[in-house]
């Protein structure tokens, strides 16, 4: 309980020191230009039926996300209503704060859970850019859902390094920074990449895994939302 207490205590303290610089950081965003990569998405999905005596999940993250969302979904089936919010923006890119406020405007649902995960996309980004949009990126997702339980999902390995980018180091690197401030919040982290790197042959691409790891992966996602759940009842 002590634990727990001193963990939202910490990511209590985080979160307003976010607040207080996602004005500045968001306006400063927007003076930035996009680095668009060829194709840029956004894919959106929402329970077909609500259940409104069911806690709200989401699930924040891009395509690897929007894979495993499904499996979610099914292991939290009548334990939770499952939402999805994935895009090809990068933390760094302006367009993601934006993306994230206007779900939240569209959605006006108030989430338990927010499972979250960013580092594939925007190669066209530094990890010293990835670094210091960070903390615009936490404040973003704090602004759109401030009582959730968070949890963060590492980027996961790629099976053939591509320049630019998807590279392993930099996902490495990636994952690297955004523990920094992941650990620093007290958030509890789904380790997706160390997950993934004991099924090197479910791989379906370069980057993808196929539909038995997806099932891996949503697997794992979901213990660690129900594990959130019970300490929230402690």
């Amino acid at each position: 309980m002590r634990s727990k207490l001193h963990r939202i205590l910490a990511f209590a303290g985080l979160a307003l020191s976010l607040s207080m610089m996602f004005v500045p950081a968001l306006t400063n965003a927007q003076d930035r230009a996009s680095r668009p990569e060829e194709i840029e998405w956004t894919w959106e999905v929402r329970p077909a039926r609500v259940d409104s005596k069911l806690p709200n999940v989401l699930l924040v993250g891009d395509s690897i996300t929007r894979n495993y969302y499904p499996e979610v979904q099914r292991q939290l089936n009548q334990v939770a209503n499952v939402y999805l919010m994935a895009t090809s923006a990068s933390v760094g890119d302006p367009r993601l704060p934006r993306q994230l406020a206007e779900f939240s405007a569209a959605e006006s649902v108030s989430f338990k859970v927010v499972h979250f995960n960013n580092g594939m996309h925007g190669w066209n980004y530094s990890e010293v850019d990835y670094q210091a949009a960070f903390p615009s990126f936490l404040a973003a997702l704090h602004a759109m859902a401030p009582g959730a339980s968070f949890i963060w999902a590492t980027t996961t390995p790629v099976k053939i390094d591509a320049e630019p980018g998807p590279t392993n180091a930099r996902v490495d690197a990636r994952n690297r920074i955004a523990q920094t401030f992941i650990k620093n919040a007290g958030i509890p982290i789904d380790d997706q990449h160390e997950l993934m790197t004991h099924h090197s042959d479910q791989y379906q691409d370069k980057v993808h895994f196929n539909t038995e790891g997806a099932v891996i992966q949503g697997q794992q996602a979901a213990q660690c939302i129900r594990s959130s759940f019970c300490e929230q009842q402690l």
